[in-house]
């Protein structure tokens, strides 16, 4: 963005990065430093970075409009000046390269990177304080964290290694001592002959980092490794008390959350770490095919997968924030295998992809892992698993962070391009689909597959140029192919038939993220209902207002091929026209709707009209003021359709 750009660069860019624009035009039209970029400057550096515009406008939501600055020099000295108070902003992370004048559509604006703040560095906030201070991005706006999460921040600030801590009260009796026999065990077979196998048990369990020293007090006793490795689920809890370990096999390849078996903490096994894994890992690996192959006269049953699915366990369990409100959550299903763990990544998910940079938040549990032979060396774990992954030329992972905080991934058993798929989409859209380039084809495809497609997912599976991807996915919009959902870096695509399915519903546990787990010992079957009884099917969580009376279509695709013409021809004063009145439009939406319900959508591509905007300026205020009727009462409920509320024969829409 050094040179001057175009507004198709713009809009490049906004699913490029996390992208802030402000107006930034001062009382007296020359520009002025507004008060809220603070917010954003704090929100962007605590998350993932991103760039703000200052001169730039975006009304309605997506849609952008360069101002310009009369006066940008004097924008740039107001930055300086703020950023190195530490009453208005707690560090200055910007150079100079991340501050300069750039030109859009003929307009002066300018351009400030702001980069991820390293976890040394957050939380970055306003004030003195950090509690009331600091802001987080979440869906493309500027939230303050609450107190919780700033204390985490802290937290993860000051300690290098989150499970380091040596616990006051805790001692041996807190250990399961089966776990700690079949650890040391291991630990021999492992590593034969090792000076520690043979150490006393206190010794032994000092060596390999689950008992040590505070060198600051002097005190000795439990760490906090050795606690969440070793110790009784109970016990955990007295200091974690959110801790959980789910494990849940489901018979189908969907997101509903029925199991056919499960592991919790329910007392009748020790319910740590170390256990976790072992019982977990046989269960993840059962069905894998083994090919027969004989090294140094022994068959090895091992192969990528299976060493795939060792580093995305230990990965899941050696990062995990176990002061967090989330379970760890494991999942294999027939077509994938999914793995959450409580808190972000400590460092950006891209950087971590590419391998050679770790920050490991549990290096004590990494550590002890790595003694019987499970999870890389520090930063080569993931490559590993992107790498075994594609040798099965396999769906590249999936890696996500999601809120509450937590990182997901996705190992799924699929094709890049999978022949079900393929035969899906011709079946439904013939040539339309057949005669797509390979990348539009492959975005489709991916929709199919997985539930959504984003500009972010095709970056990590094509070498297409990110504008490209831009361009590519705005036309199979406008072609009806993709539906769009949100705006900017967050917009999601998804084929018009399907709903949307976000990565974290297919790790959602029964309870939910937020809820606290069972009662300890309790089993998970008589701690709560059976999925089946717990959650009602879509269709019955939100009855519609009035059954319809009409048809009902929410997208293009559905609406039969003689009425669409039908429509497109009394849409036309307003589709084919830039600007027309108010009055005309709500007269048209109207004459659209009558004996029909239409969602947003469909409204949205009669009058080629933005759907958000046609739903603030039009849907919502027509439904207010009695002349729409909505399907459902939930006005942002994704089924949402409108008809007219009259019945009575409506004058032509063109006319005044």
């Amino acid at each position: 963005m050094n040179t001057p750009s175009e507004e198709l660069d713009l809009l490049t860019l906004a699913e490029s990065v996390e992208l802030e624009c402000k107006a930034a035009q001062g009382r007296d039209g020359r520009g002025e430093l507004p008060d809220d970029f603070w917010k954003s400057y704090s929100a962007m550096a605590n998350t993932e970075g991103g760039f703000i515009l200052l001169g730039v406008q975006e009304k309605p939501r997506g849609q952008f409009r360069a101002l310009g600055l009369a006066d940008p020099e004097r924008v740039r000295k107001a930055l300086w000046d703020n950023l190195h108070n530490r009453k208005q902003i707690s560090l200055n992370l910007l150079s100079d390269a991340d501050v300069a004048p750039v030109t859009i559509d003929g307009r002066t604006v300018l351009r400030i990177r702001v980069p991820r703040a390293t976890r040394q560095q957050r939380p970055i906030h306003l004030g003195s304080n950090p509690l009331g201070g600091t802001y987080l991005r979440r869906h493309e706006g500027d939230y303050p964290a609450d107190d919780e999460a700033v204390r985490r921040l802290l937290a993860e600030r000051v300690e290098d290694s989150r499970d380091e801590r040596v616990l006051q009260g805790f001692d041996f009796g807190d250990l399961d001592m089966d776990t700690v026999a079949a650890y040391r065990n291991r630990f021999a077979a492992v590593k034969a002959g090792h000076v520690w196998s043979d150490l006393p048990l206190p010794e032994f369990l000092e060596r390999i980092g689950a008992f040590g020293k505070n060198r600051e007090t002097g005190q000795r006793g439990l760490r906090l490794a050795g606690l969440l490795m070793f110790g009784r689920a109970e016990v955990i809890r007295d200091e974690l008390p959110h801790y959980m370990v789910d494990y849940q096999e489901r018979p189908e390849a969907k997101a509903e959350r029925r199991w056919i078996d499960r592991l919790v903490p329910d007392g009748t096994w020790s319910g740590n770490v170390y256990d976790f894994f072992r019982k977990v890992y046989p269960k993840l690996t059962a069905d894998l095919k083994v090919p027969f192959q004989v090294q140094d006269g022994q068959r090895v049953e091992d192969t990528p997968v299976h060493e795939a699915l060792r580093e995305a366990l230990a990965n899941t369990l050696i990062h995990a924030d176990y002061s967090g409100r989330v379970s760890v959550l494991v999942v294999k299903r027939p077509d994938m295998f999914g793995f959450r763990n409580p808190g972000h990544m400590r460092i950006a998910p891209a950087l971590a992809i590419q391998g050679g940079n770790s920050d490991c938040r549990n290096r004590r549990l990494q550590t002890m892992f790595q003694l019987v032979g499970y999870g890389d060396h520090a930063g080569s774990g993931l490559p590993k698993i992107y790498s075994n992954w594609a040798g099965q030329h396999w769906r590249a992972p999936l890696l996500t962070e999601a809120e509450p905080e937590q990182t997901l991934m996705q190992l799924r058993m699929s094709s890049l391009v999978p022949e079900h798929a393929v035969q899906a989409l011709t079946a439904r859209l013939g040539e339309r689909f057949t005669a797509l380039p390979e990348i539009p084809r492959l975005a489709l495809i991916t929709a199919q597959v997985e539930g959504l497609v984003s500009h972010e997912r095709l970056k990590h599976i094509t070498i297409a140029h990110s504008a490209d991807l831009t361009k590519m996915l705005g036309a199979l919009v406008r072609d009806g192919l993709l539906l769009s959902e949100g705006a900017g870096r967050g917009t999601l695509y998804r084929l018009p038939w399907q709903r949307i399915q976000v990565p974290s519903v297919l790790f959602e546990d029964e309870r939910g993220a937020g809820q606290p787990p069972e009662r300890p010992g309790q089993p998970p079957e008589q701690g709560a209902k059976p999925p089946e009884q717990r959650a009602k099917p879509l269709e019955l969580e939100a009855k519609p207002l009035e059954q319809p009376g009409s048809a009902l279509y929410l997208h293009w695709a559905e609406v039969p091929t003689a009425l669409q013409a039908q429509l497109l021809a009394w849409a036309a004063p307003v589709r084919e026209a830039g600007k027309v009145r108010q009055e005309i439009t709500q007269a048209t939406v109207m004459h659209l709707c009558t004996g029909r319900y239409l969602g947003r959508q469909v409204l949205a591509h009669l009058l080629n009209r933005h759907a958000d905007d046609l739903w603030r300026r039009f849907l919502n205020p027509m439904v207010a003021q009695g002349q729409l009727k909505p399907a459902f009462p939930a006005p942002r409920d994704p089924r949402q359709a409108y008809t007219a509320a009259t019945s009575g024969p409506l004058s032509d829409p063109s006319t005044p």
